[in-house]
């Protein structure tokens, strides 16, 4: 199972991934977030990171040729898009970057998951909520047949549940991992221990 850990802003958290080796960073584009970063931030960040590591940008409803910019200068390897971005915006990402793209589903019922079994997106992302710390149920996903990361309320406390259940490609955590509002060594490496033993 992959992991992706979300919401790094600082050279200390980038140091610490570079050592745990995680599948995924993200890099927060959305300004609302307290995680967010801007271009010049993400770059600094983004130059650090292992080339192991792939790095995500995560957006809500940015315009595409912003996103298709960051993917093309290389600050991001994948576009998560998080708002109400059309089956045309993901496949306009995806053939002039050459770049995956994951679409994130707020789960609320299972039609919320059947909307988008049939999208463009390389993957989804199933989710309570953007950044919400809740998680949903998971029974909801029964039936998925292709690559989803599983995101909402994940950490150290439950994955173990999640590997049980078998389901996911991967899993996008990054409040649970944080202590003070910053990233924690210490529980990003109780969760890759975990995963990855």
């Amino acid at each position: 199972m992959k992991i992706k850990i979300c919401g790094l802003t600082r050279p200390e958290d980038i140091t610490c991934v570079n050592r745990l080796q995680p599948d995924y960073i993200g890099f927060v584009f959305w300004p609302k977030s307290r995680r967010f970063l801007d271009r010049a931030q993400a770059a600094r960040l983004k130059a650090l990171l292992s080339p192991t590591i792939q790095a995500v940008g995560v957006f809500v409803d940015t315009q595409v040729e912003e996103v298709e910019r960051l993917l093309a200068d290389g600050i991001i390897d994948l576009a998560q898009l998080h708002g109400e971005e059309s089956e045309e915006d993901i496949r306009y990402l995806q053939t002039v970057t050459g770049r995956p793209v994951i679409k994130a589903v707020k789960v609320r019922s299972q039609n919320d998951v059947k909307a988008w079994l049939d999208s463009a997106a390389d993957y989804l992302l199933f989710d309570s909520g953007m950044g919400s710390g809740r998680t949903f149920d998971w029974s909801l996903l029964a039936g998925v047949d292709r690559p989803y990361f599983l995101a909402g309320g994940l950490g150290p406390e439950n994955l173990e549940q999640v590997l049980a259940h078998g389901g996911p490609y991967g899993v996008d955590l990054s409040s649970s991992l944080e202590t003070d509002g910053r990233k924690d060594p210490e529980k990003i490496r109780r969760v890759m221990e975990l995963v990855c033993g």
